[in-house]
């Protein structure tokens, strides 16, 4: 959408500026470009008279080249989510017309520099936009989930933190998942259904041979926030974790865990939340909730080279209250 370039350098005292001295300034100056990733999104923003585009795909592409060219000249670059309804109450509060370019960098400094971003490293557009929406639906859940624990209030019998004691809780039930699991690369998904809209959370782990897990902390966070939601609230949330030996797996950036000979299939397992805990799933039932249309609850055909098995007794929660 547009770029912003954000940074403060003093010059020293009467010298000469030198124009390789000022090249090398702007590539310590970060920039932020804010995009427009979906068609509907675009269209709200064609509305401006001032936003000189008129088709998405051709906007992807101009889009692509400004981050290639920052790119190449050593500016470091985030991309953010450009969100038209938000801007436009942006506009409204700060009173800026929203059709002037200037308004746009304002925005993208002001409100969508600061959301979900992700750094750009030269990925090609088709791999940008999915993990800048994955990165949004992360960043939108975790302040979601965040809120409910933060009004959870106090324990009446104990006066603990009902939040923070149920994202230790929740802290506890993963680390207890991936010890359940096992050797193998895991793509871990949680959701909790809180006031008819699901929260959602993806995880991946790898643990190898030596007993060494390797998760990203981010995902780690938003995983135990969301878990920890669907505790203080009482939903009746779950958990499908799918696994793999195979290398690569459902981890792509995670170590080779099995050699060919070893590797078989994926495992999926399911556990559902009851009792402020994960009680595990029998094999029918991970069956069908691995195997039925979320959107619809129609049944769809199981995948070829997956086993079904039930979840894994976990060691009760400690620390309770």
């Amino acid at each position: 959408m547009t770029g912003t370039r954000k940074g403060t350098h003093s010059g020293s005292g009467g010298g000469k500026r030198l124009p390789g001295a000022r090249r090398a300034l702007r590539r310590e100056v970060p920039s932020t470009v804010a995009l427009l990733t979906d068609e509907a999104d675009f269209a709200a923003m064609r509305r401006y008279a001032t936003f000189g585009f008129d088709d998405h795909a051709a906007y992807l592409r101009e889009m692509e080249g400004l981050l290639r060219a920052l790119s190449s000249q050593g500016v470091h670059t985030t991309v953010a989510l450009f969100e038209p309804r938000e801007y436009a109450e942006f506009c409204e509060e700060t009173r800026l017309d929203p059709d002037l370019p200037d308004s746009r960098t304002r925005y993208t400094a002001d409100v969508a520099g600061l959301g979900a971003t992700v750094p750009y490293a030269g990925q090609p557009m088709e791999l940008l936009v999915p993990e800048l929406i994955g990165e949004a639906e992360r960043h939108a859940a975790l302040e979601r989930a965040t809120a409910l624990l933060a009004a959870a209030g106090d324990c009446a019998d104990c006066g603990q933190d009902l939040g923070r004691a149920a994202y230790a809780r929740a802290s506890q039930a993963l680390m207890r998942l991936v010890d359940a699991v096992g050797t193998g690369a895991h793509h871990v998904v949680g959701s909790v259904p809180v006031d008819g809209a699901p929260l959602i959370a993806v995880l991946h782990a790898a643990c190898g041979d030596d007993g060494l897990v390797q998760l990203r902390e981010s995902e780690a966070l938003v995983f135990c926030t969301v878990l920890a939601a669907g505790i203080v609230t009482g939903s009746r949330g779950g958990v499908v974790i799918r696994s793999s030996t195979r290398g690569g797996g459902p981890h792509e950036a995670g170590p080779r865990v099995a050699g060919p000979q070893e590797a078989g299939p994926d495992v999926v397992r399911g556990w559902s939340l009851s009792d402020s805990w994960l009680q595990p799933l029998t094999e029918a039932e991970v069956f069908a909730a691995y195997c039925t249309d979320a959107d619809t609850g129609e049944p769809v055909p199981p995948e070829p080279g997956v086993d079904y098995r039930p979840g894994i007794e976990l060691p009760p929660p400690e620390g309770d209250c």
